[in-house]
């Protein structure tokens, strides 16, 4: 691995005039769990890595007062998914977040660098699409929030700038009546790369027989983790049952366009895409009726 230059800024002013000053030539180093093991491959060539680590605003998470949770861009998984407010209230984040590598991964792995890097595959990506997060984004040059939804562009791509930071991600606060679960396939038992990944978000009504909100996003079967709408618009204003849960699963492997690699092929990864939606949707459905 090449010497390169680093900078460990005391502040999210300081890091954001460091990005500024030199641009593509910069990496943020928050956990580095993807970036050290890509810059030592050489797959990616970084001139300046930035360590935003000791940037308090960057690693903490909050619950703001309309309910919605405020989670740093660095905050490491493991304090995520300690949390017992986040666990009661949140609890797909942790079906995430506890499956982010190993435990020592877990200690340095955050949900904004598993978002930043952008992988097809990533784990914490459905999630939060599935909630409705939000990117909030900073440069020298302005402040803009994006949806999670929008955030990828392709496999290792992004819509941020060489001189923009992701510095919060925030979910807003779950409906009344409501449930969201995420689930993947791997081919063994932990610390792999899921083959196919799934989220839902669902909210039924007061009696809980109905679907009157759903968003389903799926990963590992197109260039970036996909919003599915039509999954979503199979369910609202049916009943809950496995009727409706099947035609959200079909939904899920029609939008889904899979590639054939070394872990697993494409009609394993659409059958998967349906297999996995009604599987987190029936989860979603028991956490809704228990809220």
């Amino acid at each position: 691995m090449q010497a390169r230059a680093y900078a460990a800024p005391p502040t999210l002013d300081d890091a954001l005039a460091l990005l500024a000053e030199h641009g593509a030539d910069a990496r943020v180093l928050a956990g580095g769990t993807d970036l050290i093991i890509q810059v030592r491959e050489n797959r990616r060539d970084v001139g300046v890595m930035v360590d935003v680590k000791a940037i308090r605003e960057l690693t903490e998470f909050t619950f703001l007062a309309d309910g919605s949770l405020r989670i740093g861009a660095a905050t490491p998984c493991a304090r995520i998914y300690g949390d017992s407010q986040v666990a009661r209230r949140f609890p797909a984040i942790i079906d995430s977040a506890s499956l982010i590598g190993g435990v020592q991964i877990q200690s340095r792995a955050s949900l904004g660098g598993n978002l930043c890097n952008s992988s097809p595959a990533a784990d914490s990506i459905p999630t939060l699409i599935a909630l409705g997060a939000i990117a909030e984004i900073r440069s020298k040059r302005q402040e803009r929030e994006v949806l999670v939804e929008a955030f990828c562009t392709g496999p290792g791509q992004n819509v941020l700038a060489a001189d923009e930071l992701l510095v919060a991600l925030r979910i807003p606060a779950p409906a009344a009546h409501s449930g969201a679960a995420f689930q993947r396939f791997i081919p063994r038992n932990e610390m792999d790369i899921s083959v196919t990944n799934a989220a839902a978000n669902v909210t039924l009504s007061a009696d809980g027989q109905t679907f009157t909100a759903a968003r389903i996003a799926i990963g590992a079967v197109a260039p970036t983790p996909l919003l599915v709408p039509a999954a979503g618009a199979a369910l609202v204003g049916q009943p809950v049952g496995e009727a409706a849960i099947e035609a959200a699963a079909a939904a899920s492997r029609a939008a889904a366009r899979p590639i054939t690699d070394m872990r697993g092929s494409a009609d394993q990864r659409r059958h998967l895409a349906g297999v996995l939606t009604a599987r987190v949707l029936r989860t979603a459905i028991e956490r809704a009726r228990a809220s």
